[in-house]
């Protein structure tokens, strides 16, 4: 007669796989990141943009369509010393070149107030800047000079930490007014980008041109085509 063995057995292997199950749904990704078992990654993910993302930043007769378009999703270090997951619209040939500004950038633990969609600021750029938040894809016409397309318009440009990195329009107008404070660039600042600091190395490495070297500087501002 066969031992009365099998029952234990499949009782022991429906509880490792409930344990098994619960575990892969243990994950929140609005919480700081947490790695106490392993180094902080960027841990970047790569997709297809979804439409709530793109939201009211794209509209009708915008120059580059949704589908050239690509969602990175990967964390950062914050103001607080700690790992934040971020999300970045980019142009789909971006993606390389800025995922490796981004590595080098989180390698040497250069902080970012905030990286969220300019979906989640209705498509505002002043909402944006005045937030510090970091970000690139917005079809919209230029700050202060609504005569031109903004190069964010392709998702081949991207401003980072806005309050530290101010931009001054050819008006003399500072963007976002609370930021005038920080156009004296002789200090180090947590956030600010500097001539030769990890950011403008690696942006210059991938052929981007830095906004803060204009007569106006947009100190915040990088693109592919220096525009």
């Amino acid at each position: 007669m066969m031992p009365r063995v099998i029952p234990v057995v499949m009782a022991l292997v429906l509880v490792v796989g409930v344990a098994v199950d619960a575990g892969a749904h243990a994950r929140i990704p609005d919480a700081p990141v947490s790695h106490a078992a392993s180094a902080p990654r960027l841990d970047a993910r790569v997709t297809a943009v979804p439409k709530a993302k793109i939201g009211s930043t794209y509209h009708r007769g915008c120059p580059v369509p949704p589908r050239r378009l690509r969602l990175i999703r990967m964390n950062h270090w914050g103001f607080d010393g700690r790992v934040h997951p971020g999300e970045l619209i980019v142009h789909r040939r971006s993606v390389k070149p800025l995922l490796y500004v981004f590595r080098k950038a989180f390698a040497a633990k250069f902080p970012i107030r905030r990286m969220r969609v300019t979906a989640e600021f209705d498509g505002s750029d002043a909402a944006a800047m005045a937030a510090d938040n970091t970000s690139a894809f917005n079809c919209r016409r230029v700050t202060g000079n609504p005569g031109r397309m903004s190069q964010h318009s392709y998702g081949n440009a991207i401003d980072i930490n806005t309050v530290e990195n101010p931009y001054v329009d050819a008006n003399g107008h500072v963007h976002p007014e609370s930021a005038a404070k920080y156009l004296r660039r002789d200090r180090v600042v947590k956030g600010m980008i500097r001539p030769g600091d990890v950011v403008s190395t690696a942006m210059r490495r991938i052929g981007w041109k830095w906004g803060g070297r204009w007569v106006n500087p947009d100190y915040q501002h990088f693109s592919a085509n220096g525009r």
